[in-house]
């Protein structure tokens, strides 16, 4: 038996005005997905909970089988591990975003632009986080690269307890009543603001926003945790070969610390321009050459909902549906191997409030040795479905049954 999962990050979403009244997945045009469905058992999956942060680190442990109320110890520890960061015990791991905010005279009063500023490069991204480690740097601090916006603060100190918030929650928003809380706020909030003078001052900003693009101007921690400690991938659910194809630190942490393999895709980048058919064909080689299980992670819708982006979230399903879905579906067929498959979001990424929700979202599984009688493959559809998971972390053992 082959297994696989295709994870379009964000993907559900709800009626747009500007789409007609329809969501991201109905008005896709997605005749791969509908093959799946066709056959496939359509249903709805509660991946996110009240407790929990409303995040894709929660929501990805569920889609793996780790209920996260068990495993979940912190957002950014995942992504570290992913980075290849060695963690010790005492430290506790932080996200740090290179964001943009409004340069309002009086730093509490600066609104929230872009929690990715313009999608910032890694290579002009690096050279902000190399001044900023220059800066604050220390042995009880260190900054660490990451991908695009996407890096790690690293703080000696097991006991921190403070209130972070992350900043695509935000969007629009006066950052004032979201600065850091508790331990350590006034030392984080002086840190982020004189960032915001060090980040503006750097060649790397004046040159983009001589290019009209946005500054990356301000750092801004959230996502604090502990290294975990998973049970390995194999032995949990028996695969003993797996593979995990991500462009994004967190899903290389989970599969870093869960025991994948998770090679580096030329041209992956996380957002809408990557290279979808390397994703795939990574999927397809190791189908075909004796891995059991594979997981495609595409963070291209949920960049798109964050950036309330109706149209090109519709553009990104389009790709995900011509250049992954159709070609391993078809892969998996040509095996002649009895094979299930799974097609997810992680979680809604709604284009009108930017940012995650918590409500449930519609899966699908194909079984090749069933057919369930296909209901549509939208949020709409799973409405019609009698099949719900309300503790998404159980899918997976659905996916192992004989």
């Amino acid at each position: 038996m082959k297994y696989a999962i295709i994870l379009c990050d964000g993907m559900a979403d709800r009626p747009i005005e500007l789409l007609g009244g329809k969501t991201p997945m109905e008005a896709a045009n997605c005749p791969n997905f509908a093959r799946v469905a066709e056959k496939g058992r359509v249903g709805r999956i509660r991946t996110l909970y009240e407790e929990l942060p409303t995040g894709s680190d929660v929501a990805n442990l569920s889609v793996l089988g780790y209920d996260p109320h068990v495993y979940y110890t912190g957002r950014s520890p995942i992504e570290a591990l992913g980075l290849g960061i060695s963690l010790k015990e005492t430290d506790m791991v932080f996200r740090l975003n290179l964001v943009t905010i409004s340069d309002d005279a009086v730093f509490t009063d600066k609104t929230m632009v872009d929690h990715s500023s313009d999608k910032i490069t890694t290579e002009e991204a690096n050279e902000l986080v190399d001044a900023l480690a220059a800066e604050f740097g220390s042995d009880m601090m260190q900054f660490y690269h990451g991908v695009s916006y996407r890096h790690v603060f690293v703080l000696n100190d097991p006991n921190y307890t403070g209130e972070l918030t992350p900043p695509h929650d935000i969007l629009g928003q006066k950052i004032t009543a979201y600065l850091p809380q508790g331990d350590m706020a006034a030392e984080f909030s002086q840190m982020m603001e004189k960032s915001y003078e060090i980040l503006m001052a750097h060649p790397v900003n004046k040159a983009r926003v001589a290019r009209g693009l946005r500054p990356a101007n301000c750092l801004w921690l959230w996502g604090a945790g502990k290294k975990p400690a998973y049970e390995s991938f194999a032995e949990k659910t028996g695969i003993q070969k797996a593979r995990m194809i991500t462009a994004v630190p967190l899903l290389k942490g989970l599969a870093a610390g869960m025991g994948m393999e998770y090679p580096e895709i030329e041209g992956a980048t996380g957002d809408y321009e990557t290279n979808y058919a390397g994703k795939a064909a990574s999927a397809i080689d190791a189908l075909q050459n004796g891995y059991e299980f594979v997981f495609i992670h595409i963070e291209a819708p949920d960049e798109c909902g964050h950036d309330g982006d109706a149209e090109l979230k519709v553009k990104s399903l389009e790709q995900i549906d011509r250049h992954i879905v159709g070609p391993v579906f078809d892969a998996l067929k040509a095996l002649g191997e009895p094979f299930k498959l799974i097609i997810t979001p992680d979680h809604a990424t709604p284009c009108a409030v930017r940012t995650h929700t918590a409500e449930m979202i519609p899966f699908v599984l194909y079984d090749s040795q069933k057919d369930f009688g296909g209901i549509e493959f939208t949020e709409k559809g799973s409405l019609a479905s009698d099949y719900v998971i309300e503790d998404g972390h159980t899918l997976f053992a659905t996916l192992l049954e004989k």
